[in-house]
């Protein structure tokens, strides 16, 4: 059974997340050697090495065979989210001209060093944010000088030369981690 999907789940502190379930690390093959994947983690019996606590199959082998991998990712912001009710606060559609200022944009997750895009494209809208972190990865960066409606038409769509495009789900929770972001950094202002 091939199972074609990905499950990321963001947290402050990966380690106090997965302290206490039991789980098997996910093994990446490096050149025939196996080494530990950075996040990724099975909640299901998977054929491991009890030594190191670690699967012996390399993650895209194990989820050809149905093995499903979760990714535990750290995702410091949320270090500064006191509770779920104050999450839902930063979710609000923040000043978006912030993003019109380099010293900001250098602090924001993943957009930090693409203050030149931003201020190209100037995103107005997690719509636009979200396709903004897609217009960086390679199979989609053609798209710079198109309007947003032209983006928009395009921005999803599979790659057909199998290059590396973001996933419209990744690129909507990054950009919303933007918003909470910027929302905190106001907050804390």
């Amino acid at each position: 059974m091939n199972v074609n999907f990905d499950i990321d789940l963001d947290f402050a502190s990966r380690d106090d997340a997965l302290a206490g379930l039991k789980h098997i690390a996910a093994g990446i093959d490096r050149k025939g050697e196996m080494e530990k994947h950075n996040t990724g983690v099975y909640f299901q019996p998977i054929p491991y090495n009890p030594l190191t606590q670690m699967a012996n199959i390399d993650h895209k082998v194990a989820e050809e065979l149905g093995y499903v991998k979760v990714d535990f990712l750290n995702v410091s912001i949320y270090e500064d989210v006191k509770d779920e009710e104050h999450l839902v606060r930063m979710m609000k559609d923040p000043p978006w001209e912030m993003l019109d200022h380099e010293p900001i944009v250098k602090q924001l997750f993943h957009i930090g060093d693409y203050f030149w895009l931003v201020d190209k494209l100037k995103p107005k809208s997690l719509d636009q944010l979200a396709m903004v972190l897609a217009i960086m990865r390679p199979s989609k960066k053609h798209l710079i000088h198109y309007t947003w409606d032209r983006i928009g038409q395009e921005i999803w769509e599979k790659p057909t030369n199998g290059g590396y495009a973001f996933k419209q789900s990744h690129a909507y929770a990054y950009a919303m981690a933007i918003i909470v972001q910027m929302n905190l950094l106001l907050e804390s202002d």
